[in-house]
């Protein structure tokens, strides 16, 4: 065996894949173990292979489990001398050794196999690989759940939208996508990596583009400011492909919150929009004062007085030619301001408040 070739050829396999090199080692390694077990060994028996390819040698042993008639009997388990040794045995040859662990015994060197084990270790060895690339592919995007992906649409099947993210597929379903938003193949979107489960057939990857919090990482991504923790997005609200509020606060005093968000003719929030495909942005500044605070939530309407009642309740006057705008088509501007202060808000022009009608959306 050129041992040379053969860790170039691992090393070329873990490229590919994308998998960690030791790990396709030891792939390797249980593919020989199957090969040593189908021509020298038992059916029963836990054959496993340690390749030195500095060295270039192989060593094989069987590996057996520590067991007791207590173990036993709590696993449900029949003794086998090919797979388990009793505890007093194993004591013998490690003196440390405790119930439940592995022992092992030095195999006689074996390098010539025949065809049927040849191909039991192909076969393994694919099956491993392909195990071990789906574990190091869930691992890698379960580390950026929470976070923003970018992939192509690769297909529209029924009512969802099947992403290309590079190494997996995920699915952006129905309830996730931006109402009445166009998916084409070929077409490059980003997302929020919503859930990554790992099932039956392999990583499974659910994207949200209806999420609230998908807006707020499109802004740590063109807002620096927000990424190094100097302004804050304190709270958001969203009706996904119509309207965003996000209330935002300034940790450094030098930086103005909402210019920041805003940037150098609206550049930084004109680039959420698109991304978003034309969503309007309200940018608000948040204040402790809950006064302030629903005054600005209600923008851009101009509120003249904000009164608080009890439970959570504020009443909101405007100037009678404010009043539309201070609640919105449908009442799309109240609801969102409720949904991002946590107030119920009743709206007022000065008239009304005077003969004691009111506006509210306290859902």
């Amino acid at each position: 065996m050129d041992w040379k070739e053969l860790k170039m050829i691992l090393e070329e396999i873990a490229r590919e894949r994308g998998i960690n090199f030791e790990k396709v080692l030891d792939c390797f390694e249980s593919a020989l173990g199957v090969a040593y077990r189908k021509d020298y060994g038992k059916k029963e028996q836990k054959i496993k292979a340690k390749v030195d390819l500095e060295k270039g040698e192989t060593e094989f042993y069987q590996i057996k489990l520590v067991v007791d008639e207590n173990y036993l009997k709590e696993n449900n388990l029949k003794f086998n001398e090919e797979k388990h040794i009793f505890l007093e045995d194993a004591k013998e040859i490690d003196p440390t050794i405790q119930v439940g662990q592995e022992i092992k015994f030095l195999l006689e060197k074996k390098t010539d196999f025949g065809r049927i084990a040849a191909q039991s270790a192909m076969q393994v060895l694919l099956q491993r690989l392909k195990e071990t690339e789906r574990e190091t592919i869930y691992e890698e995007f379960k580390k950026k759940e929470g976070e923003i992906v970018s992939g192509i649409v690769q297909r529209v099947e029924s009512k969802n939208v099947i992403f290309d993210l590079g190494k997996t597929l995920a699915i952006l379903p129905k309830e996730e996508q931006i109402p009445n938003e166009f998916y084409r193949p070929g077409q490059r979107l980003k997302a929020y990596l919503l859930s990554v489960e790992m099932i039956k057939k392999g990583p499974h990857l659910i994207l949200s583009r209806a999420f609230p919090k998908f807006v707020t990482k499109l802004f740590e991504l063109e807002v620096p400011e927000i990424a190094q923790g100097q302004v804050k997005i304190v709270s958001i609200a969203r009706e996904p492909g119509l309207r965003t509020k996000i209330a935002v606060h300034s940790l450094d005093p030098k930086i103005d919150a909402i210019g920041a968000v805003v940037g150098h003719r609206g550049s930084r929030i004109n680039s959420v929009v698109s991304e978003l495909g034309g969503e309007k942005i309200d940018v608000i500044l948040y204040s402790e004062d809950p006064k302030e605070y629903i005054a600005n939530a209600l923008s851009p309407a101009k509120v003249l007085e904000v009164k608080i009642g009890e439970k959570n309740t504020a009443l909101a006057i405007v100037p009678k030619d404010q009043l539309s705008l201070a609640i919105g088509k449908d009442g799309q501007n109240v609801r969102l301001a409720v949904k991002l202060t946590g107030w119920k808000i009743d709206v007022k022009s000065i008239e009304e408040a005077e003969n004691g009608l009111s506006h509210s959306n306290n859902n």
